[in-house]
């Protein structure tokens, strides 16, 4: 099994971070990518350190059922767990510029992308000997950031 991204970056401008079977929430990481996606690097950093200190919501837009709203940003949530996992990825992605010899200043947030991945099978104990399911689900993440060229 070959492990590949969705998207073919031009290798001179881009550097590249993977995390495979995560244990983290597709549906919370796919509104974090959606909001990283686009951002300058060190913005995006500043981003999730702030939702991981719980200053910074993360607005919710498709699964906002339930979701109680923040203040100035509409349905949201501060997905602390996703936003580190993330976080991690693009310091990756950020080393992986640096020992390219790309310029971390003007770096962009190109791709940032979650695919679901399996689960881990789990049980819980319940009245009357019964249990439960009790999966935790995983995901891949992929995170490419890309050099911004002046011409």
């Amino acid at each position: 099994m070959s492990i590949g991204y969705s998207v073919d970056p031009d290798p001179d401008i881009t550097a590249k971070a993977l995390g495979r079977e995560l244990p983290i929430k597709p549906r919370d990481a796919i509104e974090v990518c959606r909001e990283i996606r686009g951002m300058n690097l060190e913005h995006a950093k500043e981003y999730l350190e702030g939702v991981v200190a719980k200053t910074q919501p993360v607005r919710y837009r498709r699964h906002q059922g339930k979701v109680s709203h923040q203040k100035g940003t509409g349905p949201g949530r501060y997905p602390v767990k996703v936003a580190g996992e993330i976080l991690d990825l693009l310091e990756e992605a950020e080393a992986n510029a640096e020992y390219k010899g790309l310029d971390t200043e003007t770096m962009t947030v190109a791709h940032a992308a979650c695919q679901r991945a399996g689960e881990i099978q789990g049980t819980r104990p319940r009245a009357r000997g019964r249990a439960t399911a009790w999966n935790q689900s995983l995901c891949h993440i992929e995170i490419v950031v890309e050099e911004e060229v002046e011409d």
